[in-house]
């Protein structure tokens, strides 16, 4: 997915352009896009979206979805933006309950995980369904499997750092 370059500055509508700074707070090798109308000099920071994510839990199972739009074999966590005003434990437990209509419980907090390619910042928990409740998939969702956890196995990137992470904790 392509990233969004503003190129217009959002206080004034003046042109930006990637220039080094002269804030005294920020770091003046670093090359931002600042604007360059008079009497403006808003600088856009590209900070990281934060975005939440669940290691759902079923009994001994851990359940992983697929997005509609990833290849079919591509699997991986319950994922989702972090809304305004919103807790991010909150958040978590609420991806569940629209990606897979089921409530879930809070467990336990797993840690944060940085997705540079995305420019996000991930923060991991584990959630706990009900045994023996069936998930319903959003439209956003084209399928989903369980797997036990004795099978799991963690990918080489983002939440795929969490799932190690998590699995080396719950396997000790």
């Amino acid at each position: 997915m392509p990233r969004f370059t503003p190129r217009f500055c959002i206080s004034c509508g003046g042109p930006l352009q990637a220039l080094k700074g002269d804030d005294p707070l920020d770091d003046p090798e670093r090359e931002r896009l600042r604007c360059v109308a008079e009497g403006c000099g808003w600088s856009h920071y590209d900070n990281p979206t934060p975005v939440v994510a669940a290691i759902v839990r079923q009994g001994d199972d851990v359940l992983l979805v697929r997005n509609a739009t990833w290849p079919a074999a591509w699997f991986g966590l319950v994922t989702g933006f972090l809304e305004r005003g919103e807790a991010p434990d909150d958040a978590a437990l609420r991806e569940v309950k629209e990606e897979l209509g089921l409530d879930a419980r809070l467990g336990e907090w797993v840690g944060v995980y940085p997705f540079f390619p995305m420019n996000q910042v991930i923060l991991v928990w584990q959630v706990e369904l009900p045994v023996g409740v069936e998930p319903t998939l959003s439209a956003e969702l084209a399928a989903f499997k369980r797997v036990p956890i004795e099978r799991l196995e963690p990918w080489p990137f983002a939440t795929g750092d969490a799932v190690r992470d998590w699995l080396a904790r719950v396997r000790s």
